[in-house]
């Protein structure tokens, strides 16, 4: 009886953190409906995004374009964004305005935000990728309670602080945008994975392409890793064109990993697999706690057995940043930070994988290649960033319509 109340301290303390942050998170407020077009300003850089959502449309209000439910389909977007001067913004960082459209002297501005039809996104992707050095892609799959905005300004800020030259694609799916919609926003990710696989395998199919390389964040590695894992089964492998898949901060349970990247692992295989960790991820610790003490892949120590000989075998990379500097109190957003970003980058740029032998930022973060990893979450700490509880849109008017992609 001592250890099992002892055992349930830890838990009930959390759920009381939990519960004065969800209390907590009504009072304060996060962007919405920021996708209302305003104007640039000298000096400012423009990134050029095709969207590809799960996410079913909304009409009301403007502003938003994709809400929250899921939609019946596959739907498109041309979103253009406008990044401050560098002088004017921290890198690493998305400076959202006060109010809608913002300053682009200082703000993050949209200016442009079309939705598209497929033959529509297929003619604005072909043109785009087409006048791209080396006819790069880069794919990026948010995590959860992300709305879509956000989704749209977190990967304009990682492509231009990137300083690479890529197409890039957001592939967005129908978070609830809500602190408590933990189970929704992971249904939802399950829910898309198919579409997910179909616009991987129509980049790979357009001849315009001549590589991909897959950025996914939080639970949003549930869903790409999936997806790969089913396109893996189908065809005995993965098409020579996905190169680079980058698995940060990963939400997934180390033992579905584990028969995950088994059933991926074909060889030869010439995708390149790399991890992101920190010991410090404040959220992937609420998510081992939800899920029952489950080790969390992106929350682990690259150093003990049996995961290390797993990772070896399948010949996944490790990058440790544990202690690296985080423009969030929960330390679950690191990739994103200016210096990794930067790293992905000029890997990205050279064709490199993010382990080579060349001296850089990623050396200096720490690499552990063909690493390990341990039950090391640390449960115990709620993610001390609060969000607010505005409605999640699950119920939303979808008269825009959605349009199904055909492999």
């Amino acid at each position: 009886m001592v250890k099992e109340t002892a055992a349930r301290r830890p838990r009930a303390a959390i759920l009381v953190v939990l519960g004065f942050a969800i209390v907590a998170a009504g009072c304060s407020s996060r962007p919405y409906g920021n996708l209302i077009v305003g104007t640039s300003a000298p000096g400012a850089s423009q990134v050029d995004l095709l969207v590809a959502t799960t996410r079913a449309p909304v009409l009301e209000p403007p502003g938003v374009m994709f809400g929250g439910a899921r939609g019946r389909g596959l739907d498109f977007a041309d979103v253009v964004v406008s990044v401050p001067p560098d002088s004017a913004r921290k890198a690493g960082e998305v400076q959202w305005p006060s109010s809608p459209p913002g300053d682009p002297e200082r703000d993050f501005v949209t200016l442009r935000a079309d939705r598209l039809d497929l033959a529509e996104a297929k003619a604005n992707f072909n043109a785009r990728v087409s006048h791209t050095p080396g006819r790069k892609v880069l794919i990026f799959v948010h995590g959860y309670n992300t709305r879509f905005e956000e989704a749209v300004y977190k990967f304009a800020q990682i492509v231009h602080d990137a300083h690479v030259d890529v197409a890039p694609v957001l592939f967005t799916w129908p978070s609830g945008g809500s602190l408590v919609d933990y189970v929704y926003d992971r249904d939802s990710a399950m829910y898309s994975r198919d579409a997910f696989e179909s616009v991987l395998q129509a980049l790979v199919d357009d001849k315009n392409v001549g590589s991909i390389s897959i950025l996914a964040h939080s639970m949003g590695n549930y869903l790409a890793v999936e997806a790969l894992r089913q396109m893996a089964i189908r065809d005995r492998g993965l098409p020579s064109k996905i190169h680079d898949v980058m698995l940060a901060s990963p939400d997934i349970d180390v033992d579905v990993f584990r028969r995950q990247i088994a059933q991926i692992d074909v060889k030869p295989r010439t995708t390149q697999f790399t991890l992101f960790v920190s010991r410090d991820d404040k959220a992937l610790g609420i998510s081992s706690f939800l899920a029952r003490d489950s080790t969390r892949l992106g929350a682990l120590d690259p150093t003990t057995e049996p995961y290390s000989s797993m990772l070896e075998k399948a010949q996944v990379n490790v990058i440790d940043l544990t202690g690296v500097a985080s423009n969030d109190s929960a330390n679950h957003s690191k990739f994103a930070t200016s210096e990794v970003v930067a790293a992905i980058g000029d890997r990205l740029a050279q064709g490199q994988a993010l382990n080579d032998a060349q001296p850089g930022v990623v050396e200096s973060l720490g690499v552990f290649t063909h690493g390990a990893i341990s039950i090391a979450a640390d449960a115990a700490t709620a993610p001390t960033r609060i969000v607010d509880q505005t409605a999640s849109e699950k119920s939303v008017d979808t008269a825009a319509g959605s349009v199904t992609l055909d492999k």
